[in-house]
């Protein structure tokens, strides 16, 4: 008999979610699979190669029975409270399902939110390296991309190499920028902002006048070692000011059924939610939803089995790239399942995954896509088998030679 989205999901606890095998993956469509041919190992997009959680699995093959595949229903909050839920659980966070709005992915979230919430023409600030489609979503809002890379510190007593560079957004805000495009966990670096630093970017903003709109897609997936915190909770400033963009999306394995939410915390940028047009709603995957519900409720051990499979295979590629090709320096991350890769020592120029693709048959991510930082780095996908990592680190090592 098959679970409805109410009935917990087998126990999984201690458990290490481990990927599906190759023949299995694929058979799958996604651009993950179809960009490049099979002696490709493809590590480059932000999809994982695990299955499903078994919760979402229920939850989506009782739909498919159904034939609950029609629009989604405008006042229905259950992602919403179940999102809720989870923050309050995982983050010590409560933010109000009231205040949630659906939309189809961040990146809409991000666009109908700078939108309403600069002029056109008015500067946003960036932290490259950092996602590369930040800098085209800005443009498409109507604003000017104002960049303030992220400030290296490999000394960092935490560990971390990067953080943000507060005197530099103080000053761009300063100089007219109307808000800040925040990555929190920021993407490509892994790096956790911390409850200090958010909480006196928020001040600096609030002394502006300008806005934050905060990419929280990877937060669900910080390592265990380390606390993410929500940018609405750590001031009245944050909350006045501030709207998250969230989703299961990442932590899930969910993209392509293209569900996120607008998040706030305060009467005004409630408003701003409540002003979209009803077609940015009815964007939304009615599948996207449901597993959304699915997996905040009832996928919570996979997804602490999938962090320690991530955390496993971080572990793993240090250790293969010291014994096999120790020219290349790891940056290891605090969240999500991307590493980001310092070729620069190989000579492989200044796109190192170009290389890796023509003489390794490893796709990666084009590390300059990420900003003029990314030169000579690439980004790796490690939501993958360790057995994946391993050959990975082969085939690259053969190729330097």
């Amino acid at each position: 008999m098959n679970r409805t989205i109410e009935e917990p999901e087998e126990p999984m606890t201690d458990r290490v979610t481990r990927a599906d095998p190759m023949n299995v993956l694929r058979r799958r469509t996604s651009e993950k699979w179809r960009t490049y041919p099979d002696d490709v190992l493809p590590m480059f997009v932000a999809e994982m190669d695990f299955p499903l959680a078994p919760a979402i699995t229920a939850a989506l093959r009782e739909a498919i029975e159904v034939g609950d595949t029609g629009y989604v229903a405008p006042h229905d909050t259950g992602a919403a409270d179940a999102f809720a839920r989870y923050a309050a659980q995982t983050w010590d966070w409560s933010p109000s399902p009231e205040r949630i709005g659906y939309t189809t992915d961040v990146s809409v979230v991000i666009v109908e939110s700078l939108r309403r919430l600069i002029a056109p023409g008015d500067g946003v600030v960036i932290t490259p390296p950092v996602y590369p489609p930040f800098s085209a979503l800005i443009p498409e809002a109507g604003g000017t991309v104002v960049e303030v890379p992220l400030l290296d510190r490999p000394d960092a007593e935490d560990g971390s190499t990067y953080a943000l560079d507060l005197d530099g957004i103080d000053a761009a805000l300063a100089r007219g920028a109307r808000a800040v495009l925040l990555c929190n966990p920021h993407n490509p670096v892994g790096l956790v902002h911390s409850r200090q630093e958010l909480a006196a970017l928020s001040r600096i903003v609030d002394r502006h006048g300008a806005s934050v709109v905060s990419d929280e897609i990877h937060a669900p997936l910080t390592h265990r070692r380390h606390r993410f915190t929500p940018y609405l909770s750590v001031s009245d400033e944050a909350r006045h000011h501030g709207i998250a963009a969230a989703s299961g999306s990442k932590a899930f394995n969910l993209a392509g059924l293209k569900t996120a939410m607008f998040v706030a915390e305060s009467d005004r940028m409630s408003a701003v939610i409540r002003s979209l047009p009803e077609e940015v709603l009815f964007r939304t995957g009615l599948f996207g939803l449901i597993a959304t519900r699915a997996g905040f409720d009832h996928g919570r051990d996979w997804l602490r089995g999938t962090v320690a499979a991530i955390e496993e295979n971080v572990a793993l590629l240090e250790r293969e790239l010291a014994a096999k090709l120790p020219a290349v320096r790891l940056r290891p991350p605090q969240a999500t399942y991307l590493a980001w890769l310092d070729f620069s020592e190989l000579g492989w120029g200044e796109d190192p995954a170009a290389y890796a693709l023509e003489h390794a048959r490893v796709a990666l991510a084009n590390g300059p896509e990420f900003g003029p930082q990314g030169a000579g780095y690439a980004r790796m996908n490690l939501g993958c088998a360790p057995e994946t990592v391993i050959e990975a680190v082969d085939r690259l090592a053969a190729a330097a030679g």
